[in-house]
């Protein structure tokens, strides 16, 4: 199969292992306003990812954070009047009972940051010895002048990358930075905030290298494949490369980076800031879960996505209709192949997992089944095929 890779911008070939796992890391969520239909698709994105994987015959070892220890999540809790491990754990309830509703398989990991603080020390620490990162006072900051191809993946100049970073929790003013890039490794945090020991004083993690201890202790030094949504495009996957690699001496960190669009509402980023948010509970209540992985799916993964409603109600009825091939009795006249379906089915997934061709050639299949159905046809072996490829992409087929 061929996947985009963010980092090179192109398609590369991607050769299954037989040997071990793949490996795959997923940046989560800050469970603190959960499951909104971006964090749906991007991880239905991945959801589909590894079910073909193994179709192939691929074991995949899969690691999705939680990021429960980061600045929205505490003030959330604030405002709340709640603990932020109570908000968190109601979070994270919810998250997963979205996972089950969206048919998601789970991850092989799903650790949380907060408890993974002494996974991180080590190498905040080896940073400190290889001069890639300072301390200073109880803080310590990542040096991207130690690193020369920081921020390649982004393909911006400084002051283009100085301002995406700061628009999403860079402060460019902070006196102890040597550069307004500089990064945080180690914070004090807000005098509410919660702290943990370390050896420069109590405080608490930055948010970047939570991912890359999580993603080397579960997956290891290089990992196969690396996702999450189009925003983490910079700083935070760039952030994670530039870490990594002097820690381990091995390049590349990630063999493929892959990122899902942004999804917008009516013409407008759907956003947790702007409060515009369909979360997906209540998409599946109304739509049922496979309307709603239909509607998700049908439009390719890189592409920003635009929800209107009139999209997935569209959808619901494409779902019923495989919904009713599958259903569809057998008669005893001649049968139905679709094999060459199937060959243009999975060579659209092989192509970078393009949904929508493989779903026009899904719902050209649905069509071929109840006509032949109809027809009095023996549709046994087609109403088996479409199982197979619906169920490759997530949908309930039982």
């Amino acid at each position: 199969m061929h996947l985009f890779n963010s980092l090179a911008r192109i398609k590369e070939p991607f050769v299954i292992p037989r040997d071990r796992p793949v490996t795959l890391y997923v940046c989560g969520v800050t469970p603190y306003d959960t499951t909104h239909i971006g964090h749906a698709r991007t991880f239905l994105i991945f959801d589909l990812l590894v079910r073909y994987l193994q179709f192939q015959g691929a074991a995949v070892r899969y690691c999705q954070n939680v990021t429960d220890v980061d600045d929205p999540l505490f003030a959330r809790a604030r405002r709340d009047g709640l603990d932020w491990r109570d908000l968190s754990n109601q979070q994270v309830a919810q998250l997963l009972e979205d996972y089950r509703g969206m048919n998601f398989l789970p991850p092989t990991y799903f650790p949380r940051a907060s408890e993974e603080i002494g996974t991180m020390l080590p190498l905040i620490e080896r940073l400190i010895a290889l001069g890639h990162a300072y301390v200073v006072g109880s803080e310590v900051y990542f040096s991207i002048r130690s690193d020369p191809d920081f921020g390649k993946m982004a393909r911006m100049g400084y002051a283009e990358l100085l301002a995406t970073a700061n628009q999403r929790g860079n402060n460019p003013d902070d006196p102890n930075k040597r550069d307004p890039l500089d990064f945080v490794l180690w914070q004090r945090g807000g005098p509410d905030d919660p702290k943990w020991e370390s050896p420069w004083g109590l405080g608490r993690p930055g948010w970047h290298i939570e991912c890359s201890a999580m993603a080397m202790r579960y997956l290891g030094e290089q990992l196969d494949i690396h996702g999450g949504g189009a925003d983490l495009i910079f700083p935070h996957h760039p952030c994670e490369i530039a870490q990594s690699e002097p820690v381990t001496g091995k390049r590349p960190f990630v063999k493929v980076w892959m990122h899902a669009g942004l999804v917008w509402l009516d013409g407008e980023k759907m956003s947790k800031s702007l409060g515009n948010l369909v979360f997906a509970r209540d998409a599946l209540r109304e739509y049922g879960t496979n309307a709603l992985r239909w509607y998700l799916l049908s439009q390719h993964y890189r592409e920003d996505f635009d929800y209107q409603h009139a999209g997935i109600a569209h959808c619901r009825e494409l779902a019923q209709h495989l919904a009713a091939a599958l259903a569809a009795q057998s008669g005893t006249q001649h049968p139905l192949d679709l094999s060459v379906g199937r060959a243009e089915f999975l060579a659209a997934i092989d192509d970078d997992l393009n949904t929508p061709a493989a779903l026009a050639v899904l719902h050209t299949m649905v069509g071929e089944t109840l006509a032949a159905a109809a027809a009095g046809r023996d549709v046994g072996a087609a109403v088996a095929t479409l199982r197979e490829v619906a169920g490759m992409l997530g949908f309930v087929v039982a």
